[in-house]
């Protein structure tokens, strides 16, 4: 883009206009510039200025001309339509063309800065251990590898330096504010990086981070947030004064009503508002509403966290230590507490108060309950409830993401092969405990929990429901998908069984379900080197999930096979 020196005519003017310069000759301008529009500025170092001649949205219904008035302005790109009016300092940025930024304390660039891209978090556990650098194309299921699986350092290792290559890109010492965006009443902001149409209204503090944002799908920071060490992508509002520091916040997440964060991951539709999260892995949907509820050291995903609802990580002489999962579609009660380390299956309901080290992860769908200082399992009675099948029909409606690209990837089935496993291997363990256990025996213990005896083949019978109901909703799913032009002979060949066997395990990936042997194929072209760059690993991922259906189907062929006989 083509830029002339000021002229003496054009110095006069804006000489008249209020302005003045630590040097004219370092600022240079659009050709068709027009010095009429800027009033009172204190320009230093290297400017470059556009043409400002129409007039501008600043606010809901609030227009007004181009133009720069009452700031201070140092080395700076200022592109075409402009509007920046009382901002005390202004350093270091290319603002694009149609930006607002008005009464402004501070908005400056100091230095060399990756904007957030490259912050480590210590996730997950509070004490260390699982460290997760964050950078603006984060997804879950990298975040997954890179936190689950620390005990594959060699992968570790290699995903970690693709993650510095890119944010090695991100380094610079110009910030840039994207076309559209607005910057309005806010305080100090700092080496923050800030997308196209974004909004930050009424922000105390922003520091080291990046607000990544789109026209069609804007991000929004409010009154009185305080963030520092910061990523926040598109789709996503953070206001109400909340407070994070060292964080990440995923497309179409709400943060808001003092909401106070650190050390913590937020990934796609997740909610916090007036509780508190520390050190946490907040997978897809995850959501906290209440003031007095604190999330700690954990795992959850499409979670629903009641009010007080309260976690422990302490071994209280020697600090933090542990963490806990809860498995997806998990809700706490009110006032509910959970000793880490724990592990919660997915689909249950949590009640009451624990004080034992739980793993009830074998039993999806069950309620467990507090009773007399004792942790009562119910496995299975969650499956039939109206609340499980309109948690699982909401989701996919209520996901606010508009990016064409949607970082995590996300299954949205109720049932699906991962929970069948699970449903199966339960039934196996239930069997068990009916055999092994005397008739006149009341309770079962199993890893912290009991689950009354008389009631083993009642939950046996929910289960065994369960997979029949999975088994024929995939039969008619797939008839669905035949029309007049196939054969009968195509048809059944269809329904062959493979070569897979049913202990083909799946995994939940932080709201993608996939096959077990899928992602150790994947873990083997990294350490191979045969995936080489984060490209390459979201590619490989968004492969296995556009063959979520074909492998699903493979995998319920084989339970037919095996379940049914």
């Amino acid at each position: 883009m083509n830029y002339r020196k000021i002229t003496d005519e054009e110095i006069s003017l804006l000489k008249q206009n209020g302005c003045i310069a630590e040097d004219w000759s370092k600022i240079t301008v659009k050709q068709d510039f027009v010095p009429g529009k800027i009033r009172n500025v204190q320009f230093a170092g290297h400017n470059k200025l556009g043409i400002f001649s129409k007039i501008i949205e600043i606010d809901k219904e609030i227009h007004k001309p181009a133009g720069l008035q009452n700031s201070y302005i140092k080395d700076c790109i200022i592109d075409d339509e402009v509007y920046i009016s009382n901002v005390a300092n202004l350093i270091g940025y290319h603002i694009h063309s149609h930006v607002a930024i008005e009464n402004v304390n501070t908005l400056t660039v100091n230095g060399e800065s990756t904007f957030g891209n490259g912050t480590e978090i210590e996730i997950l556990n509070e004490g260390g251990g699982r460290p997760l650098l964050i950078y603006e194309r984060l997804s879950s299921q990298i975040a997954y590898m890179m936190v689950l699986y620390r005990h594959k350092k060699e992968i570790v290792s290699k995903v970690e330096t693709m993650i510095q290559k890119y944010v090695d890109s991100t380094r610079s010492s110009r910030g840039i504010i994207g076309e559209g965006a607005k910057i309005l009443y806010s305080s100090v902001i700092r080496n923050v990086q800030i997308g196209v149409h974004a909004t930050i209204s009424g922000a105390a503090l922003l520091e080291n981070g990046t607000i990544a944002s789109l026209k069609k799908d804007p991000t929004m920071v409010g009154e009185n947030v305080i963030a520092k060490d910061f990523i926040i992508l598109s789709g996503s509002k953070v206001a109400g004064g909340s407070v994070i520091d060292k964080c990440f916040i995923g497309q179409g997440v709400r943060i808001s009503n003092h909401f106070s964060t650190e050390n913590s991951a937020f990934f796609a539709n997740c909610e916090g508002f007036l509780g508190e999260a520390l050190s946490i892995f907040a997978g897809p949907y995850t959501v906290t509403h209440h003031k007095s509820t604190l999330l700690i050291a954990g795992l959850f995903s499409f979670f629903n966290a009641g009010s007080s609802s309260n976690q422990s990580n302490h071994m209280y002489k020697l600090g933090p230590l542990h963490q806990g999962i809860l498995e997806r579609g998990s809700k706490t009660g009110s006032s509910s507490y959970l000793m880490w380390p724990s592990r919660i299956g997915t689909f249950t309901i949590i009640i009451g108060k624990h004080y034992s080290h739980l793993d009830v992860s074998d039993f999806p769908f069950s309620y467990l309950l507090e009773s007399n200082g004792r942790s009562i399992l119910m496995p299975s009675l969650n499956l039939f409830t109206a609340g499980t099948y309109r948690d699982s029909a909401k989701w996919p409606n209520r996901d606010r993401r508009q990016d064409d690209n949607r970082l995590d990837l996300i299954t949205f089935e109720l049932l699906n092969p991962y929970l069948i496993g699970k449903i199966v291997n339960s039934i196996r363990i239930l069997d068990n405990m009916d055999k092994e256990t005397p008739p006149d025996q009341e309770f079962v213990e199993y890893k912290g929990a009991l689950i009354k005896r008389p009631k083993l083949a009642n939950y046996k019978q929910n289960y065994d429901l369960a997979v029949k109901i999975y088994i024929g909703n995939q039969i008619v799913k797939k008839i669905r998908q035949f029309n007049s032009k196939n054969s009968l002979i195509e048809i059944l060949e269809s329904f062959k069984h493979g070569k897979q066997t049913n202990s083909e395990q799946w995994i939940d990936m932080a709201g993608m379900i996939t096959p077990v042997s899928a992602v150790n194929d994947l873990m083997d072209s990294i350490r191979s080197g045969k995936i080489a760059e984060l490209n390459g690993i979201n590619n490989a991922l968004s492969t296995l999930d556009r063959q979520y259906d074909q492998l699903e189907w493979e995998y319920c062929k084989n339970v037919i096979k095996e379940y049914l006989d």
